[in-house]
């Protein structure tokens, strides 16, 4: 169990004894505490002085969550981060040298680094949705154009039975088939005009049947 610290960087955080580390826990006078250095806070908070902790937090606190609100233009996500920043301090104090530099330039350091991985997190998280949506959108896309091939595969299919057999069976030959007017015409046993002239009046009477049902000439 972790120490409870608050989630508004303006507040000390309360003084909570993790079972875990249960140990003699006489407070300082906050004047001795306020009169420590960093490196005396960070020892002592090394030897569970969760006084120690809120005194430290008291110290920092402000400019951890500034920078971190600075990165991040949130609140909320800024609170997280100073949270998470001093829970780090209570649980590894160690990592703190004071020989490399001052006790908020480490927390400085650390509060930066987490807002900026919580940034890159977001941003991935937001071009995944962005990507996901689109293959939604052309998903969705893709079913509506295979669908509406189908509809206007049924009319055409309708428009064309409709037509006179000669008619039907110029344009089938034409443009199912594949065939050329001259091809067709020695299917058929006709002339080559009369061909064209059947396929002709049969797009005639299609465009008709399909311009009835809500369809566009093809």
């Amino acid at each position: 169990m972790n120490p409870t610290l608050p989630a508004a960087p303006s507040r000390v955080p309360d003084v909570i004894r993790p079972p875990s580390r249960q140990r003699k826990n006489e407070h300082m006078p906050n004047a001795i505490l306020r009169e420590m250095g960093d490196a005396a806070l960070v020892v002592a908070i090394g030897r569970w002085r969760q006084d120690a902790l809120a005194e430290a937090f008291r110290r920092h606190a402000g400019a951890v969550h500034a920078l971190a609100r600075r990165v991040l233009y949130e609140d909320a996500a800024a609170e997280e981060v100073v949270q998470e920043i001093f829970l780090r301090l209570w649980n590894s104090p160690d990592r703190f040298d004071p020989d490399r530099g001052s006790l908020r330039s480490f927390l400085l350091a650390q509060s930066h680094g987490r807002a900026v991985d919580i940034l890159r997190s977001d941003i991935s998280r937001k071009r995944r949705e962005e990507k996901d949506a689109r293959g939604t959108a052309e998903a969705g896309y893709d079913i509506e154009h295979e669908v509406w091939d189908l509809a206007v595969a049924d009319h055409v299919k309708e428009a064309v039975s409709g037509l006179p057999v000669d008619e039907r069976r110029a344009i089938e030959l034409a443009y199912f088939g594949g065939h050329s007017y001259r091809e067709v015409a020695e299917l058929l046993g006709a002339p080559e005009g009369t061909v064209k002239s059947r396929i002709r009046s049969g797009l005639r009477r299609m465009r008709g049947s399909l311009a009835a049902a809500g369809i566009g000439a093809p």
